[in-house]
């Protein structure tokens, strides 16, 4: 078993950053993909990035590629997301996931953190 822990979200202005932090309880973090989702008021949890076991491989959704850059420390059993150039279509709960599928469907993972809140506005 996994557990997930998010950290890191707040308010930030439009064309600011944030980089959230997922933190894995257990030592077979390094044996999961993982991946971040999220989930605006009133929307479907949608995929956002993944990441592979050794961090070799990372797959972004289009509306984030170039602004956003998923990495993990599986010594430090985290991940993470760098997220630049944020817009008001960002806001949202950011939720991490792990699984054994590097793939975009939120149904291939197995465990979820709690989510962190997100919100970009002026």
């Amino acid at each position: 078993q996994v557990q997930l822990v998010e950290s890191g979200g707040g308010l930030v202005q439009p064309g600011g950053s944030l980089r959230l932090s997922c933190v894995a309880s257990g030592r077979t973090f390094s044996s999961y993909a993982m991946g971040w989702f999220r989930q605006a008021t009133e929307k479907e949890r949608e995929f956002v990035a993944a990441i592979s076991q050794s961090a070799s491989t990372t797959y972004y959704t289009d509306s984030v590629k170039g602004r956003f850059t998923i990495s993990r420390d599986n010594a430090k059993n985290t991940m993470y997301l760098q997220m630049n150039s944020l817009k008001p279509e960002d806001t949202a709960v950011y939720y991490c996931a792990a699984g054994n599928l590097l793939i975009s469907s939120k149904s291939a993972y197995d465990y979820w953190g709690q989510g962190t809140q997100v919100t970009v506005s002026s």
